[in-house]
């Protein structure tokens, strides 16, 4: 019995590594696509190693007359980034992010390039947006296409805070650089790209940011065990009255991660189909707070 539940998990391990490497190559192709399309069309920079690859690549190409590989730049620059995870993320992360660097590079260097539209804005906007998705669809299956995001999750995972507008800090002196190198319109276009592709981000993962329940239920042990089944978080039981009836009521206090909440609101559901759950969502965190670790 033993062995056949070890098999079994060893088998979904497997089958989970293998829709990882499946979706993160997928984000990979959108990526390279998005660069010799929307990027490239606007002569923008996407920012982090991406943008600061295609600004070498830029500037070697104006002042030295010289094509460098977008791939072999990028590995250079992704070299301390990807140290940092292997230290202190985790290797599997580091692992499946050190592919998606890789196959963006080879595929951006591969795949040919395509103008949809010649305006700017829609380019900025658009080519941001479609960045941001991509971005988000590595970071869902715990990868990151690198760089800046390196940075971004090990802040995020020291300090339990959403650190993902650190990239768009350090992305802004990139693009101060590529303004007084080259053109400042595309440069503020570029600002425009970026602060899309966040606000994308920010809008489909959700793993640093926290939602705060209040549940009033008459199970409250079952609704506390639930929460804690599904997201290792513990829980606060609040004794109170109802005001119509006049009756004893108990109202659970907890705060989850953001991306756990669908499921554990389900969860209550199950538990106790009467309960009454108000979600807010949580600005911030001060003390223990339980983040499961990328592996």
């Amino acid at each position: 019995m033993f062995g056949k539940r070890r098999e079994d998990k060893i088998n979904m391990m497997k089958q989970n590594t293998v829709m990882r490497i499946l979706v993160i190559s997928i984000a990979s192709f959108i990526m390279a696509l998005n660069i010799n399309t929307f990027v490239n069309t606007g002569g923008l920079l996407p920012g982090g190693a991406s943008g600061l690859t295609l600004l070498i690549q830029e500037s070697a190409r104006t002042f030295l007359g010289i094509n460098l590989s977008y791939t072999l730049i990028n590995l250079l620059i992704n070299a301390v980034p990807v140290y940092i995870g292997f230290k202190y993320i985790g290797k599997r992360f580091t692992l499946l992010s050190c592919w998606v660097i890789l196959l963006t590079g080879i595929l951006a260097d591969a795949l040919p390039h395509y103008t949809i539209t010649h305006d700017l804005l829609l380019v900025s906007v658009f080519g941001g947006l479609i960045n941001g998705a991509a971005i988000s669809m590595c970071l869902l299956m715990d990868a990151t296409s690198g760089g800046t995001d390196f940075v971004a999750i090990y802040v995020s995972e020291k300090t339990g805070i959403d650190s993902f507008n650190i990239p768009l800090v350090l992305n802004a002196c990139i693009l101060t650089a590529a303004g007084l190198l080259f053109d400042w319109n595309k440069a503020l276009y570029s600002i425009i790209f970026q602060f899309a592709s966040t606000a994308a981000i920010r809008t489909l993962y959700h793993k640093y940011q926290q939602a705060t329940l209040f549940i009033v239920t008459n199970r409250p042990k079952e609704v506390c065990e639930t929460i804690s089944n599904i997201s290792n978080h513990g829980a606060t039981i609040l004794e109170g009255e109802g005001s119509y009836e006049h009756c004893e009521r108990s109202i659970v206090y907890s705060v989850v991660s953001s991306s756990e909440s669908g499921r554990v609101l389900t969860a209550i559901r199950e538990a106790d189909p009467k309960a009454f759950v108000n979600v807010i969502k949580t600005q911030r965190v001060i003390g223990r707070f339980y983040q499961r670790p990328a592996d």
